[in-house]
């Protein structure tokens, strides 16, 4: 969050409060470190990941020191932690995760013990897109979700649950609700200003979700292929079809047998494009596009934020990703 941003999100009470417990440095940046949060009298917040983090620092404002245990740029189901990140988890304050996304960081969260400790997963409905995602089609959504290495083992474990529950927006809101409650209870002290925050980020995200609704709403077709299939949630609240190219693991390989079923898939519903993310390689999305005279097209997942990504922020992005879905579907 920049530093014009923090300042925006404080209220006048909050100046005053502040003022009162002797803090100078109104306008640092949520990135500081864990080891030294806390000494400034925010409150320390560990998030697993960008979704997380986004959450954190919107609904936290002026009121939390936000650090992310996923750099930009590094693909988050790969993540493995560092002895000193998976010691310092123990000194947060509250720590926001996605149980399912990162197993190492699954671990290292049960292993802290730390009393304010959210899993977003808890704070709306998580769905099984591994058999279906659609309304015409039996295969697709997240497609090979049971197969690709080290996926798998979690996928089992949750029962084939799909955790990219922050793609819907409608879904994202009801965390948001969660996490700004349970920030309310951990610092009870700013307790009107979370709120204020959540309905905020809330009311953003219902904009959100209207745009998708009216911009998909008439299209020449509703499916749509992409090497990562992180998009079951938001396929399912539009009413489009997502074919994933290999399943979960976006570096992961097609087989023969599904690229020739994404090839008669492309024809019978007059799929346009495929989608490649911005994380990961985008060598089999051109191959296959190649091969099936096919476009490609970026449909960032939004698991970070980098230079690359179009846009500064999730909505941002996710509006750019709206934008890409119109096209690709022949947006009327």
């Amino acid at each position: 969050m920049t530093v014009m941003n923090v300042r925006r999100l404080i209220p006048t009470a909050a100046v005053a409060g502040a003022v009162a417990l002797g803090l100078t440095a109104l306008s640092a940046c949520s990135s500081s470190g864990a080891a030294e949060g806390g000494s400034d009298g925010k409150l320390n917040v560990v998030a697993s990941f960008y979704p997380m983090q986004f959450l954190a620092e919107e609904i936290g404002g002026s009121h939390v020191s936000v650090t992310t245990l996923t750099k930009p740029g590094t693909e988050p189901h790969d993540l493995e932690l560092s002895p000193r990140q998976t010691g310092g988890l123990s000194e947060a304050d509250y720590i926001l995760f996605l149980k399912g996304v990162q197993p190492a960081v699954d671990d290292a969260v049960a292993q802290a013990g730390v009393e304010n400790t959210v899993d977003a997963a808890e704070l709306t409905t998580l769905e099984n897109h591994g058999s279906e995602v659609g309304h015409d089609h039996e295969e697709g959504g997240e497609h090979g979700h049971e197969e690709g290495g080290e996926h798998g083992h979690e996928d089992e474990e949750e029962a084939g649950l799909d955790p990219h529950i922050w793609l819907d927006p409608v879904k994202y809101a009801e965390v948001a609700e969660g996490v700004g409650a349970s920030l309310e209870k951990a610092d009870p002290d700013h307790a009107a200003d979370y709120r204020e925050n959540t309905d905020t980020l809330v009311s953003e995200l219902k904009a959100l979700d209207k745009a998708y609704r009216t911009g998909l709403k008439d299209t020449a077709t509703k499916t749509f292929i992409t090497t990562h299939s992180a998009f079951g949630y938001l396929a399912e609240r539009y009413g489009l079809t997502q074919e994933g190219i290999a399943g979960i693991d976006p570096e992961a390989e097609p087989s023969p047998a599904r690229i020739d079923e994404i090839h008669s898939v492309a024809e019978k519903n007059n799929a346009t494009t495929v989608f490649f993310e911005t994380l990961a390689s985008d060598r089999t999305a051109r191959t296959l596009a190649k091969d099936l005279g096919l476009k490609t097209g970026v449909l960032d997942p939004l698991e970070g934020i980098t230079d690359k990504s179009a846009g500064a922020d999730y909505t941002e992005v996710m509006k750019s990703n709206l934008a890409a879905l119109q096209k690709a579907l022949g947006a009327k």
